[in-house]
């Protein structure tokens, strides 16, 4: 930059987020340098020089030097200053272990201290959490949102994080026989497409996330984790893990990522805030996203429970839908739930650890109970529905036993003789899901 267009860039806000952009232009608001060094430092320098020339400027925003002139004014950096700075970043740029030869930086930015570490932490922990917070977490960070930059063929981005160059990670790792796709499908939107592809990590990916073959998450998250909406917004990925408010996480739908690739020119309509860390899906868009990801999470439930299934024997793939099970130990036979059941899988996926752990203290003591009275006579249950939630409960139990591979003739037969449901009292909706109508 001349110094014109340094003074211009280190102003709040340097840009108007209505300016038409560049394609590959990743700025918005022209506030994003400015604000994201004064969330770690309280005096940051940016020297810069025009491309092929070899004269720097320099300017300096200094919270302390706004306290005192109680006014919001840049520091010119003197030309004594400017060499001082050039001189210590040539020194560090020649220690580094791959130097770039002939390298000169067109812009730097020096940040002075990091306040959250110096102001808020003892000096006996600060080295400690810094290097984990920087080595790891930062280098975790860049290595995700910017990966499609470091792996560009041609004129990749190199990123150096403490003297190690940061390595890419792709969520979508589309070379793995496994990975696979479903359905690709776009968007007209404003004057851009958007580009909706989802995909389904191969069941391995829950085994292979616990080994050194993990391809699949980052060394610091699960795949519960990474579940859910990439937004990559011209190439950056700005939105990653979770589903954005569109539905919630589950263990079983951890195997689904959605891909979602937008332009520069929505970012009025999507509602991109300003660190450019969070989208707001629009109504008129909400319907294709939740129809694909509707789509998208019933293959990923397939394939995560294909899983399971593939880990029994032959035989026992067809067991029987019961609510119990019946064991044979040394004390003779005995009855104890079914961890398959339906309802105990959704209920177990709605729990966290701890209510987990009580429900197997739960169950354990059922068990138990049962087979205490287990040659008593039983008396035949009936499950009456009368409210919209037990309505809901049993479409969601049916719809699971489905994902299953239980038959409609199977399932009515079960709900008669389990629940005391007859076909002629089932509910309209969960007769249209069985195909009964």
């Amino acid at each position: 930059m001349t110094p014109e267009e340094l003074l211009l860039n280190c102003q709040f806000p340097s840009n108007s987020p209505d300016n038409e952009r560049q394609e590959l232009d990743l700025g918005r608001f022209g506030l994003g340098m400015k604000t994201a060094s004064f969330s770690q430092t309280r005096k940051f320098t940016v020297l810069s020089r025009k491309k092929n020339t070899n004269e720097y400027s320099g300017l300096t925003w200094d919270v302390e030097f706004i306290r005192e002139t109680k006014a919001w004014t840049l520091i010119e950096n003197s030309q004594e200053e400017i060499e001082s700075l050039l001189k210590q970043h040539n020194t560090l740029n020649k220690s580094f272990i791959q130097p770039i030869k002939n390298f000169l930086p067109n812009t730097i930015i020096i940040w002075f201290g990091l306040y959250k570490f110096e102001d808020y932490l003892s000096e006996k922990n600060r080295a400690k959490t810094l290097h984990r917070e920087i080595s790891t977490n930062v280098a975790e960070h860049l290595g995700i949102v910017f990966h499609r930059f470091i792996e560009k063929r041609g004129t990749p981005l190199s990123i150096r994080v403490n003297n190690a160059l940061v390595a890419p990670f792709n969520p979508f790792p589309e070379s793995h026989r496994g990975f696979r796709s479903v359905e690709y499908k776009q968007k007209k939107f404003g004057d851009d497409l958007i580009r909706l592809e989802g995909f389904v990590l191969p069941s391995v990916a829950l085994d292979e996330v616990k080994s050194e073959q993990n391809i699949w998450s980052t060394s610091n998250k699960s795949l519960i984790d990474m579940e859910g909406v990439y937004v990559y917004r011209a190439d950056r990925l700005i939105l990653y893990g979770g589903w954005n408010g569109l539905i919630k996480k589950f263990p079983r739908l951890q195997l689904a990522r959605l891909r979602v690739d937008i332009g520069n020119s929505v970012d009025h309509l999507l509602h991109l805030n300003v660190a450019k860390s969070a989208v707001i899906i629009p109504h008129d868009l909400k319907d294709a996203f939740e129809g694909y990801i509707r789509e998208l999470t019933v293959e990923a439930t397939k394939e995560y429970y294909n899983r399971g299934v593939r880990k029994f024997p032959e035989k026992k793939q067809n067991v029987e839908l019961e609510l119990f099970n019946k064991i044979h130990t040394n004390k003779g036979p005995k009855v104890e739930v079914n961890n398959s059941y339906p309802l105990v899988k959704l209920l177990r996926e709605s729990l966290n650890d701890e209510q987990e752990g009580r429900l197997n203290l739960l169950l354990r003591l059922f068990n138990n109970s049962v087979n205490k009275i287990r040659d008593s006579e039983a008396r035949p249950t009936h499950f009456e529905i009368d409210t919209t939630n037990e309505v809901d409960s049993l479409v969601e139990f049916v719809m699971k036993a489905k994902e299953l591979g239980f038959s409609n003739d199977y399932l009515k037969t079960h709900l008669h003789k389990s629940f005391g449901i007859s076909e002629a009292n089932l509910p309209a909706n969960i007769k249209k899901l069985m195909e009964l109508q």
